[in-house]
């Protein structure tokens, strides 16, 4: 299974940009899925993630400005960021459990228990 992220580019401040996560196997049995990202010097953290029942969590610092879906019948898993913002600099990345988590870690947006990442694709935001 490969998961491959594209849509990443450089925006100014306010800009929108759509992340796209193309899924080589069907969506059906993807688990928790999500979008992470990490800045230079920092560690990888959540962004956003979309449970198997449909319900999604955001990280504090995107809520109202990102949205996370999911598209059955492309395999995709998309992320649109509006308002974007320079801390929102990092290189994201997309991945899926294919599994069940233990309660609580997809709703947390924890970095454990994701069987396939992407490669990562680079957001910048200039001020």
């Amino acid at each position: 299974v490969r998961l491959v992220e594209s849509g990443g580019g450089s925006v100014q401040t306010g800009g929108s940009l759509r992340l796209s996560c193309t899924i080589s196997t069907s969506l059906s049995d993807s688990g928790c899925m999500g979008w992470f990202r990490q800045a230079p010097g920092q560690e990888r953290e959540g962004v956003a993630t979309i449970d198997r029942d449909g319900s999604a969590y955001y990280a504090d610092s995107v809520k109202g400005r990102f949205t996370i879906s999911q598209d059955n019948a492309k395999n995709t898993l998309d992320l649109q960021m509006n308002s974007l913002k320079p801390e929102d600099t990092a290189m994201y990345y997309c991945a899926a459990s294919f599994a069940f988590l233990p309660r609580g870690y997809c709703q947390n947006r924890k970095l454990e228990g994701y069987a396939r990442w992407g490669q990562g694709t680079q957001v910048t935001v200039s001020s």
